[in-house]
């Protein structure tokens, strides 16, 4: 067996041949000449030649183009892994810092950790205050746009350290809200009226506690931030305090002024509390027989009282002038009684019984109206006490109605019941005391009566026995 190495070249030629063989004997058979057959060969082997080259020159320009992009590649690895490396040690040095920076903060901040808890906690318990105070009406909104109250509530939830000039404005609205709480300041502001327009008034500001103008006292809404006409008018010497108030020149010494302690929430008390005539008319009728059986009661004692008061004066200018009877006053009928027809009566019988009518005939006269007195005195009461259970029916009625105990349902029936009771004992208390007067000044005259007649009994037996 023989082996033999054939190359590509070769290879190419015998197929070269085995073509022409083939074409010339298509060209035989086609007449064609054999000489024409091996030109056409040598050119198509030249042609497969220049091929091969061409191919052979395009492979390794190729190779080298690949061998080009590996080294490039190889290059781009090299540079990548030194950056890599690069940030690496960037990357360490950096945590070093930071944590050397770390330290060094914590080591600065002291006790500013604990500054920042306090800083928050007053910041939030000021802002509550803040937003009550009706000096928040004077302030208005800074330049900044952010009210105090406001500012006050993102500090104290803020999550990270306050600057310098949030803490300075901190201690620059808790100094200002002292400093100008002990202050009386008249300013320009828009006040609420009660048909829910404002308007713009000139108001007087006393402390953080109450506010007026024109001697009208003003409330403050803390959901608006502003001031708001009170649902009603102060009486007695409120309105002319704030308008003196008002008027004052400062450094003219001292002008008074009212002071609500509980900064506006007494003064709306004072306003919505009922007076006399609506008290009366919570209570509906059983208040106006009360106050009718009072009013009555007054009247009558008030006319016994001045005629007790003249009649104890003419007694008491009659036991003067014994001699001389008048009949302006009981002691003096008594005395003309005695008399008779103007001489002495010599039989002391007779005498007694005379005396003892022209006594009984002035007692009517002197104990009237108490004993309708001492009826009202016992009557106001009960009265109040007909009032109270008619104002728990009610009370019981709403109860049952709306199945729940609400304050505002049952306060018609509890005020009414409250009320008549005030009413009833109203008019018993003072009546009693009137009643007892009278009683004292119609004893004084009947006791004086008594004795006198008496002495003059006496005097009649006496002169008899002689």
């Amino acid at each position: 067996m023989i082996k033999a190495r054939i190359t590509y070249a070769q290879a190419i030629t015998v197929a070269v041949a085995a073509a022409s063989l083939m074409v010339g004997f298509a060209a035989s058979a086609q007449d064609v000449k054999l000489g024409d057959l091996r030109p056409a060969i040598q050119k198509l082997r030249d042609d497969e030649r220049r091929v091969s080259q061409e191919r052979i020159t395009k492979f390794r320009a190729e190779q080298q183009k690949v061998e080009r992009q590996a080294q490039d590649a190889v290059a781009r690895r090299a540079a990548a892994e030194a950056r890599s490396n690069s940030l690496d040690k960037a990357w360490n040095e950096n945590e070093k810092r930071i944590a050397e920076i770390n330290n060094l903060l914590k080591q600065r901040q002291g006790n500013l950790g604990e500054l920042f808890g306090v800083t928050r906690q007053v910041a939030g318990d000021a802002a509550n205050v803040l937003q009550a105070s009706i000096l928040t009406t004077q302030y208005g909104t800074p330049k900044e746009g952010e009210e105090r109250a406001e500012f006050l509530r993102r500090l104290a939830g803020a999550k990270a350290l306050p600057s310098l000039p949030e803490l300075d404005r901190l201690w620059y609205e808790l100094m200002r809200e002292m400093t100008d709480a002990g202050k009386v300041v008249k300013y320009r502001a828009s006040v609420l009226q009660q048909d829910n327009t404002k308007a713009d008034m000139d108001v007087i500001r006393v402390g953080p506690f109450t506010a007026s103008s024109n001697g009208k006292y003003l409330g403050y809404l803390p959901g608006t931030k502003s001031l708001a006409a009170l649902n009603g008018e102060l009486e007695g010497d409120f309105p002319q305090i704030g308008r003196s108030l008002q008027a004052a020149v400062g450094g003219t010494g001292y002008a008074k002024a009212v002071v609500d302690p509980a900064r506006g929430a007494l003064l709306g008390m004072y306003v919505e509390r009922p007076g006399l005539i609506r008290r009366i008319q919570q209570g509906e009728a059983v208040a106006y027989v009360i106050v009718a059986v009072g009013i009555l009661g007054v009247a009558v004692a008030f006319f016994q009282a001045i005629y007790l008061v003249s009649t104890r004066i003419k007694v008491v200018s009659q036991l003067k002038h014994l001699d001389n009877p008048s009949k302006n006053n009981p002691l003096g009928r008594v005395l003309l009684s005695f008399r008779g027809d103007g001489n002495r009566i010599e039989n002391s019988e007779l005498a007694e019984l005379r005396i003892s009518e022209a006594v009984l005939r002035e007692v009517p006269k002197l104990e009237r109206f108490q004993a309708f007195l001492r009826l009202a005195v016992a009557a106001g009461p009960l009265l109040g006490l007909i009032g109270t259970v008619i104002g728990m029916i009610i009370t019981f009625r709403a109860i049952v109605a709306s199945g729940t105990s609400d304050p505002k349902l049952m306060a018609t029936g509890i005020g009414q019941a409250m009320i008549n009771t005030v009413l009833g004992l109203s008019i018993a208390i003072p009546l009693l005391f009137i009643n007892a007067g009278l009683a004292t000044l119609s004893r004084f005259v009947t006791q004086t009566l008594d004795e006198q007649s008496q002495s003059l009994l006496a005097e009649t037996v006496k002169q008899k026995q002689a």
